[in-house]
């Protein structure tokens, strides 16, 4: 079992991630960016990551906690 504070640092690991996706997302639409660049691809690996180290009822994908 993790300690508090690990599981606080992978709710605000997971708050960045998000955030640098939906950051680059924005700045890719209004470039007129449709389609998935390497950019975006390599943003949302990285939050999916990230919400894979937080359970489910703090918004992340983790089972169980």
């Amino acid at each position: 079992m993790s300690s508090k504070a690990e599981r606080k640092q992978a709710r605000a690991d997971m708050k960045a991630a998000d955030r640098a996706l939906n950051e680059n997302s924005d700045r890719e639409r209004r470039a007129g960016i449709r389609e998935e660049t390497p950019e975006y691809q390599r943003l949302n690996r990285a939050a999916n990551e990230a919400a894979s180290k937080v359970s489910r009822w703090r918004g992340g994908t983790k089972r169980g906690n």
